[in-house]
């Protein structure tokens, strides 16, 4: 049935005549007819998805009911649906609660004993936190042990996948859980050994998207280089190959969408580097002393320096008594100086002196030396160029507990143990916590590479192409406008990006389909965005209540 949008255009009155004579006005609005919706070249009827948790609609760290039901391609089919578009099932989670379950129990991981695939995250008033210190009846229902759904799904975002796992047999077969199958990809595959592509084309998609390899590099960069690692190119290119000349194979046409630059998004633009500020009472009347102490390493720094190693007195670490100050990183790219920093130490005539105003013995110089030369042998303060990862802020500041232990049982009293174990002040902040620039360059240079893959991929196959790099600078460089919204990159209050930091909100998922359906526009001859067919990116939340289950 043929839609007709209008467009209406207010008659202006655009003066009076000096004479008292009556005037007449047209005051009749004209009504100005868009075009009717085409699909152009592209046919719609059967949809499928295949991708990573932005294809999942994963937000706020969670897959859940509310989050998929606005996920991008579902917003997408059902603008699809207006020109021929047919269902488009999605393997909807058990709740709005988020958080996966293992045969009724939580998943723990088993070194560190931290809840994996926990609840959502929700508003707190100042940030984000975890749904049940908000809400303490949530609990998850999703049990991708006991209540998976039947498919077939055309919705085969897997958050966690990367590239190539789209291609493996297994990755949603239960049996193969921990070690090689993914929750979320067992959920889809029926617990079966199919792969993600092999459920995408028994199917025999007429259209598909395709937005992958955004974990290829981000399990990198959110670990602040620390585990995982970057997908080798040749393998991203097997990968990404295999997968757009197997969706093509039987004549299926397609969007594709490349790799945002991740250090632009919330999770590593939120965390200053420098948030130590002097009028906090925890922190400011510590000032003079932290000086002091970091004053005779500075001592250390500089004459390294004078015999020759290079940059030593940029390590040199002071606090300001007026203005923030930046955290204590541990850097692993610079020269590790332990050895050269204990030597000095127990060189120095005065050092059993500064061991003594601690009350410990003379005697203990030695052994104080080699801690220091251990703790700070790759220390150096932040710069504005390295990028502090998201949950860095519920550490900086607080007292490294294991550290503090370890401390006590080289002699340390508890209160002096402590003291040095205080992350980011006293002890260096580790790897995990900071992106530092080499690693930043590491990560620019594989989005690069995978980046020209998709778009040649894209170009070969005559396929849309959706720069979603391009699109995320836009939004952390002064934002995007759609409709009477103009969305940003802050996090909480941009609107484009939920509390994960990573993943966008509904509102930005719903940005993102009208710029996938640009990009259809543009290569397949159908006029979305001329007939008034976008959709309307206020009905969508940037929030969702606590309350919500």
């Amino acid at each position: 049935m043929k839609t007709i949008k209008y467009i209406l255009l207010s008659a202006v009155l655009i003066g009076f005549t000096a004479c008292n004579d009556e005037e007449d006005f047209d005051m009749t609005e004209d009504a100005v007819e868009l075009p009717a919706l085409t699909a152009g070249s592209a046919n719609l009827s059967n949809y499928v998805a295949l991708g990573n948790s932005l294809t999942a609609g994963f937000t706020d760290n969670a897959l859940f009911i509310a989050g998929q039901q606005n996920s991008l391609p579902n917003t997408l089919s059902q603008q699809f649906a207006l020109v021929g578009g047919g269902s488009f099932t999605q393997p909807l989670a058990s709740d709005n609660v988020g958080g996966l379950i293992l045969a009724g129990n939580p998943v723990l991981n088993p070194v560190t004993g931290e809840r994996l695939f926990a609840p959502r995250l929700a508003f707190g008033g100042a940030g984000p936190v975890p749904l049940e210190s908000l809400n303490p009846a949530a609990m998850s229902t999703t049990d991708f042990a006991l209540n998976n759904p039947t498919g077939p799904f055309n919705n085969l975002g897997v958050p966690g996948a990367l590239s190539f796992h789209l291609l493996a047999n297994g990755y949603g077969n239960l049996a193969n859980f921990p070690a090689a199958a993914n929750p979320y990809a067992i959920r889809i595959a029926g617990n079966t050994d199919a792969s993600i592509i092999e459920l995408a084309m028994a199917q025999s998609p007429s259209f598909f998207s395709l937005w992958i390899g955004n974990n290829d590099v981000l399990g990198y960069a959110t670990s602040g280089g620390a585990s995982g690692a970057l997908t080798d190119q040749g393998t991203f290119d097997f990968a990404y190959g295999t997968l757009i000349s197997t969706l093509t194979s039987q004549g299926a046409q397609g969007v594709v969408a490349n790799i945002p630059d991740v250090t632009s998004i919330p999770y590593f633009t939120t965390v200053p580097h420098n948030p130590l500020d002097p009028s906090n009472p925890s922190f400011g009347p510590q000032i003079p002393t932290l000086n002091g102490i970091f004053g005779q390493i500075n001592q250390v720094f500089a004459f390294l320096e004078s015999q020759g190693i290079p940059n030593a007195t940029d390590r040199q670490i002071v606090f300001s008594e007026t203005a923030a100050s930046p955290v204590v990183i541990r850097d692993e790219s610079l020269m590790d100086l332990a050895a050269q920093i204990t030597g000095v130490l127990n060189a120095s005539p005065t050092f059993p002196a500064f061991v003594q105003s601690f009350g410990l013995p003379a005697a203990a110089a030695p052994q104080v030396a080699g801690l220091l030369g251990f703790v700070y042998g790759q220390a150096r303060q932040a710069t504005p160029d390295d990028l502090m990862v998201l949950p860095s802020s519920s550490i900086i500041g607080t007292v490294n507990e294991d550290f503090a232990d370890f401390l006590g049982t080289q002699g340390l009293p508890p209160t002096l143990a402590g003291q040095f174990a205080v992350e980011g002040v006293s002890l260096p902040l580790e790897d995990k916590w900071v992106l530092l620039p080499t690693e930043q360059a590491e990560v620019a240079q594989a989005t690069s590479g995978f980046n020209a893959t998709i778009a040649a991929s894209a170009s070969q196959a005559g396929l849309a192409f959706v720069d979603a790099n391009a699109l995320l600078n836009q939004l952390a460089n002064g934002g995007l406008a759609s409709g009477d919204f103009i969305l940003t990159s802050s996090l909480v209050t941009g609107g484009a990006f939920s509390l994960d930091g990573v993943h966008p909100t509904a509102r930005g998922y719903a940005l993102l389909a009208n710029e996938f359906m640009k990009a259809i526009d543009a290569t397949y001859g159908s006029n979305f965005e001329a007939s008034g067919n976008f959709v309307d990116i206020g009905e969508y939340p940037t929030n969702y209540s606590p309350a919500l289950q």
